[in-house]
């Protein structure tokens, strides 16, 4: 026979004479405690499940000791900031022996059944009493009938949708560049960056988020780096590779970057390199 019980917030599966050890209670040691919310009782082929808890069934022991568990390290640290942190800790435990588990007066939990759910076959007819009826679709299955529908309903909006769609693709395509420009601008202005976006990207390129390499393949370049070039729209290695003197001079405005590290790293060098691996 065993039971799940809930004691200070955690779930046990015991037994009488079973042992456990649970967070911190406030009863002296040598002292008896009755838990009341019990969860499940198996007494051989005879389960019963509660609902949450099982009315009249209950869960005595016995306070042994309290103590402490083992101890658990927990050590932090930052990356690239020379941060770490060392701590130990020990949970307050109590250690309890099961006496007994009372399942007198516990009632068996009763699955309801759900009512079955009709279609409103009514409201149906109500609404497609007045519609034109397709004799073609009508006399094939529902299921049919169902996929035919809604293939006429997406023809029908495609073809709504076609001339506008044709009408607005070359303004669309005119816009793209001036968007992505545009995006990189204010990222730059969200984080105080005084880099000429507009002027840096004419000379390099522009490019989406779609089309970014991993810019950390470059030596140099870690993950920090990666997210600022992508915040003024630099993503990919193509881009990297057309710097000029001018364009590392923009860079220096990153916090981090210099001319000096571009062309001491040989930021453009890597770049070709990756390019051609490509």
């Amino acid at each position: 026979m065993y039971a799940i019980v809930e004691i200070a917030g955690q779930q046990f599966k015991v037994a009488k004479d079973q042992k456990v050890y649970v967070h911190r209670l406030q009863e002296d040691e040598g002292k008896k405690v009755t838990f009341d919310s019990v969860l499940l009782i198996e007494d051989g082929s005879d389960i019963t499940i509660g609902a949450p808890a099982i009315d009249g069934a209950a869960v005595e022991a016995k306070v042994v000791q309290h103590l402490k568990g083992d101890k658990v390290i927990v050590f932090k640290k930052k990356r690239r900031k020379g941060y770490r942190k060392k701590n130990g800790h020990r949970q307050y435990l109590t250690e309890l022996v099961i006496n007994s588990i009372i399942a007198t007066g516990a009632k068996k939990a009763v699955k309801k059944e759900e009512p079955k759910k009709t279609a409103p076959i009514a409201a149906d007819k109500a609404k497609t009493k007045d519609a034109p009826v397709d004799v073609s679709v009508a006399s094939k299955p529902k299921v049919e009938r169902e996929a035919v529908k809604k293939t006429i309903s997406k023809e029908a909006d495609d073809a709504a949708k076609k001339p506008a769609a044709e009408t607005g693709k070359a303004k669309k395509e005119v816009e793209v560049s001036e968007n992505l420009v545009t995006r990189a601008e204010h990222r730059a202005e969200e984080q105080n960056i005084e880099v000429n976006v507009d002027k840096l990207l004419h000379s390099i390129g522009t490019a989406t988020k779609a089309e970014a390499d991993d810019l950390k393949e470059i030596n140099g370049i870690g993950p920090v780096y990666e997210k600022k070039l992508n915040n003024i729209g630099i993503y990919t290695y193509a881009q990297i590779s057309k710097l000029k003197a001018a364009d590392k001079d923009e860079l220096s405005a990153l916090e981090g970057i210099t001319r000096e590290k571009i062309e001491a790293e040989e930021w453009v060098k890597q770049a070709k390199d990756l390019l051609n691996k490509k």
